[in-house]
């Protein structure tokens, strides 16, 4: 997340997705979660939280029953504590994404695809693992190189199979080529990593790809980031995504993403809304 968030990548993440306008799902990586304080305003009145309202059991993404947020609603609940049981449900009762391990990503997409097929919802993964990620600083590592990412990305893909899926491919690589931080001699590599990665993905019958676009915060001006989404196959996956990680507010987010769809042939986006409801840090990003 190099000049964008004073908080290490490598920390968890709570990652909701908004598809075009419209709020789809949410993307988290499994996170251990502090005991809130609740103050007798929370106690009271019909034990109201503060927030937008769950999602309904509608939503056709999976929500993990067994995430870290889940048992510790129901260690809770075993406990007595239903006021702070109810406060962690508003994550626990959220779609989550599943980000997918460095070294053997099929392990956990399996144990995702499985536990979605029982409710007949669709899994939401992360792939990051680019070789060069995060230009060596908070989320330094990847793929040791082209021929370790291909075989990642090809297991990732096993793994995932028939099962309906969203995968936001690979966070920052692109932006990273653009600012300059990824050094020139690892670009041609990087976008032919990509682009393979979005055939591959592409190849499964029921999954959808997204390559990401950074922030509107990071490369402020949207046509500097469309001939890299077009070298990465932008066209050939069904879009790009933005603010992973990130507090920009949605307004400006939705600004910049229609028109840097405009400048990629009118690609579908989705954006991360998870963390920027205050929106971004006065002085910073």
């Amino acid at each position: 997340m190099s000049g964008r968030s004073i908080v290490p990548r490598a920390l968890p993440r709570t990652v909701r997705v908004l598809a075009a306008l419209a709020l789809a799902t949410a993307l988290t990586a499994g996170c251990s979660t502090p005991e809130p304080r609740v103050t007798g305003a929370a106690e009271e009145g019909d034990g109201l939280v503060r927030g937008e309202p769950a999602p309904s059991a509608a939503s056709p993404f999976w929500v993990d029953p067994n995430s870290d947020a889940a048992r510790q609603v129901r260690a809770w609940e075993k406990e007595g504590r239903d006021a702070e049981a109810k406060i962690l449900r508003r994550i626990s009762e959220r779609p989550v994404a599943d980000w997918p391990a460095w070294d053997d990503p099929a392990p956990g997409i399996r144990s995702a695809v499985r536990s979605a097929a029982r409710t007949k919802k669709t899994v939401v993964l992360v792939a990051y693992n680019i070789p060069h990620r995060d230009c060596g600083l908070y989320s330094a590592g990847g793929a040791k190189d082209a021929d370790a990412y291909r075989s990642w990305i090809g297991e990732f893909a096993d793994a995932v199979g028939e099962a309906p899926a969203t995968v936001i491919l690979e966070p920052d690589a692109l932006p990273h080529i653009t600012d300059g931080c990824t050094p020139p001699e690892h670009h041609a590599e990087r976008y032919q990593l990509l682009s393979d990665a979005v055939d591959t993905l592409k190849a499964l019958p029921n999954t959808k790809v997204y390559l990401d676009a950074g922030n509107p915060d990071w490369i402020d001006e949207p046509a500097k980031m469309a001939q890299p989404l077009r070298q990465a196959g932008v066209e050939r996956a069904d879009g790009f995504s933005l603010n992973v990680s990130n507090f920009q507010s949605n307004d400006s987010v939705k600004t910049y993403a229609g028109q840097l769809s405009d400048a990629v042939g009118g690609s579908h986006f989705v954006i991360d809304t998870s963390r920027n409801g205050n929106g971004p840090l006065s002085g910073g990003r």
